[in-house]
This record gives C-alpha cells, structure tokens and sequence, in this order.
C-alpha cells in the first residue's frame, strides 16, 4: 500500500467503535502504510458533507457509526453524489434488533462509554493491575480476583491491563528460581491463580529483542536458551504444586489468552 491510501472513519460519539472494526480488519492485509483519519463528535451535516469530499479527493472510503437518523441519511445520500464507498457498522445491528425484537433504539450516541456502574468498575480494575503488576505489592494477591504467575515475558502484564478493561481485577507474579515465592501466593485458592507457559525458543526471541531495544549486549544470561528452559521447569513445577490452570500463550493474541481466562473464570 502507499501513503495515500485513507480510510476515514466517522462517529457521532467518539469513534472508538469504528476504530476497533477498522483495526481488526485491517489487520487481515498487509496494510501498513493505510493512514486512519478519524471524525468524531460529528452533530452537523455540513461536516459529513466535508468529510467525504475530503475523502473523494484521496480515493479513499469511510466506516461510520451513527445513530441520528438525519446524519445517517445525509452520509447515504452524499456518498452516492459523490461516489464514495462506505461501511455502516452499526446500521445493520441496529435494524435487525429493532425488527426482530419490536424495540425502537434510543438514538443517543456515545451510550457505550456512559459513566455507568460497569465504567467505574473497569477505572478500579485498571488501577489495580497497575499497583499490583510484576509483584510490586504481594498483598494485592489476596484481594485479586485472578493472579497471573510465569516467567518474564510471558505477556503477564498486558494480560492484566486487557483484563482490566473487563472489569476483571488481577495482580501477576514473575518466577525467578532465585526468588523465594511470597507466602501470599499459597494462602490463594487454586481456582484463582492461572499460570502462564511459553515455548523456550519464542522466550528467547522476544527477550532478545528486549536487550536490543535496551541497547545491552546479547551475552546475558536473560536471554540464553538454557536459563529459559531452566526458568521454565522451575516454574512449570510451581504450577504443578498449586495445582493451577495452565496456558501456554505461544503464538497466541492477548485478546485470545484473556478469552481463555474469562471462560476459566465463568466456570468456576
């Protein structure tokens, strides 16, 4: 792709769900170079209007979701004029449960993100992932709902802040052989506690390019195969005794290993 190449994305909230479709799709091509103009807030239609000439002139398209009938039609009608493809990401949806359910939608836009119960409860979450991530604070283990253990880099952290925004509250403990364990950790029922594995040799790649971005020498012994495997068995042992729940997140997306949690912690 060049750097001309443009999707536009349009709201009349903030845009935040068009940005994660565009995102996800996007990540199906090789589409780096693709620029995101992103519009939100939009309330007018001289705005929409703006908009996809801009978006004519660059030959791009636009993904939008908006819930003011009025917009909507005003998107529809230009596009046409104007020979711009678009993308209604939430038009479908809405339509299918208005007709299928008899229910007329609020047309309010920006209700995803309203400072609800489930808001606040999200703000705690992701304030407690960071006062408790990587073993800062051992006590946090106790009040966690999920306390992720492994080796460093693992992906320990950024599964804590994903499960956050769930709502999830989780502390993470790295384990080091020469580290002796927190007694916090034997005091948490199992059913809590969920360890994390990886292959040794994706271990060593990423700490690798860990080092490197830190402008140290490839010579530690962070990031030798045989201190992995090492940290690896030491852990894997831990995880046996506590008799936790188990995943390997080689190769595997955040989102995927944070799902896999999820469905462990509805079951129990």
């Amino acid at each position: 792709m060049t750097e001309q190449q443009q999707l536009f994305l349009c709201s009349d909230s903030i845009g935040e769900t068009a940005d994660a479709v565009a995102r996800a799709t996007i990540r199906q091509f090789n589409s780096e170079q693709l620029k995101i103009k992103r519009y939100g807030h939009i309330s007018q239609q001289n705005e929409i209007v703006q908009m996809l000439q801009e978006a004519a002139a660059a030959g791009g398209f636009v993904a939008y979701t908006l819930v003011q009938p009025e917009l909507r039609e005003t998107m529809k009608k230009e596009a046409h004029r104007l020979g711009v493809r678009t993308v209604d990401i939430m038009g479908p949806m809405l339509e299918a449960f208005s007709e299928t359910y008899g229910h007329i939608p609020k047309r309010k836009p920006g209700l995803l993100h309203e400072m609800d119960a489930d808001y606040f409860r999200r703000v705690d979450a992701i304030e407690f992932a960071v006062k408790y991530d990587d073993g800062k604070d051992n006590r946090g283990m106790l009040q966690a709902e999920v306390v992720l253990i492994g080796v460093s880099r693992t992906s320990k952290t950024p599964l804590s802040i994903y499960l956050a925004h769930k709502g999830i509250k989780s502390a993470n403990l790295p384990i080091i052989p020469e580290i002796q364990l927190p007694h916090e950790l034997f005091k948490i029922p199992s059913k809590r506690i969920i360890g994390l594995t990886m292959d040794a040799n994706q271990i060593l790649q990423i700490r690798l390019e860990r080092l490197k971005a830190a402008g140290l020498p490839n010579g530690s012994q962070y990031a030798t195969f045989r201190r992995i495997q090492e940290e690896l068995d030491y852990a894997n042992s831990i995880m046996k005794q506590l008799d936790c729940p188990i995943i390997n997140v080689t190769n595997k997306a955040i989102e995927e290993t944070a799902g896999l949690i999820l469905d462990l912690i509805a079951i129990r």
